[in-house]
């Protein structure tokens, strides 16, 4: 019954091939789903905007850029390498607060809008000179809360502190809730350099100064945010220039402080797979199509359609020639063996 049934195949292979094919792309034309469930990731990117960002410590493509001009060109490319479904804003990070430029957008119905918005990002959007890092958490946790869904936030950041940190203007961390999920990115060199002192039309007249960080040791905690501890003078010269560097240690800390994640910038698939890999709060179950694997069937069988009988008959004919070499040879070599042991 089994050969009948082979022997029928055989003889209308042709014709069960391109019924086949002729259903399947039927089915595709149709573009049928399957429910998937699928994780969704909303982030908070956090670029840090005030003047240590301007230091010019690292390097693309071969030539030296400032810490900002790295940060915007690595949210590019985690922007590009992100699921579709992934949703996403841009926050800038100055003083003691963050600022969300809109609610997460899906990345690729947002795709440019997104994009243009890392474009244009500057350090002239600071609304302060200080960055007080360690004050902003509260402030971005707030934010956080008023996400429509729940969101990770991610700073680009330096560490830097200015002023720089004392008893009075160090927040305790203790009590933080809402740190699950965050990560800091930290962006410099561990050399260092020194900032670069600019004008509104983004023209440079020196570098910032050692005195300009100058840590006032009688201010309240209460007005460390009102008040930079510092002044406006420029640096004499290169001993009298105020050094900035990624302060990592201080940001794997503060990250330890509040259970949130610190990641050397040096790497953006390192930092992609970082933030991904994290567990998502939010789940969703979306249609998934199948019409690419009917399609794919259909060329197979138009493809096995082309195999001529001729051809198999062919392989089968150099197979069967084959075994008899084999054989022939196996017989031979026999032969040799028993007539050698007949003589000794």
């Amino acid at each position: 019954m089994k050969n009948h049934w082979l022997k029928h195949w055989l003889k209308h292979r042709d014709t069960f091939l391109l019924a086949l094919a002729l259903l399947c792309l039927l089915g595709a034309i149709l573009v049928p789903t399957i429910p998937i469930k699928r994780n969704v990731h909303t982030y908070l990117l956090i670029a840090d905007v005030t003047q240590s960002m301007n230091a010019k410590d690292m390097s693309l493509n071969g030539r030296t850029v400032s810490r900002l001009d790295y940060t915007k060109r690595m949210m590019h490319e985690i922007v590009a390498q992100l699921p579709c479904h992934t949703r996403l804003s841009i926050g800038l990070f100055a003083g003691d607060a963050v600022a969300a430029l809109y609610t997460p957008l899906q990345v690729c119905q947002h795709f440019s809008a997104i994009h243009e918005t890392i474009d244009h990002l500057d350090w002239r959007m600071a609304w302060t000179g200080n960055s007080q890092l360690r004050e902003s958490l509260a402030i971005t946790a707030k934010l956080l809360r008023q996400m429509p869904e729940a969101t990770k936030a991610v700073y680009f950041t330096d560490g830097d502190e200015a002023p720089l940190l004392h008893a009075f203007n160090t927040r305790n961390l203790r009590d933080f809730q809402g740190g699950d999920g965050w990560f800091f990115v930290g962006i410099g060199s561990d050399k260092g350099t020194g900032i670069p002192k600019l004008t509104e039309e983004n023209q440079m007249i020196g570098y910032w100064s050692n005195e300009s960080f100058a840590v006032q040791p009688n201010i309240a905690q209460v007005t460390a945010s009102k008040s930079s501890g510092r002044d406006d003078s420029v640096a004499l010269s290169d001993f009298d220039r105020f050094i900035s560097k990624r302060d990592g240690p201080y940001l794997q800390k503060l990250a330890q402080e509040i259970g949130a994640q610190y990641l050397p910038g040096d790497d953006t698939y390192t930092v992609l797979q970082s933030i991904q890999s994290h567990k998502s709060p939010r789940h969703e179950i979306v249609p998934f199509s199948i019409a690419w694997i009917l399609s794919t069937l259909a060329g197979l069988c138009l493809l096995a359609t082309s195999i001529h009988r001729e051809s198999i008959r062919q392989c089968k004919h150099t197979f069967g020639l084959y075994r008899k070499q084999v054989k022939s040879r196996f017989f031979a070599r026999s032969d040799t063996v028993a007539h050698d042991n007949h003589f000794q």
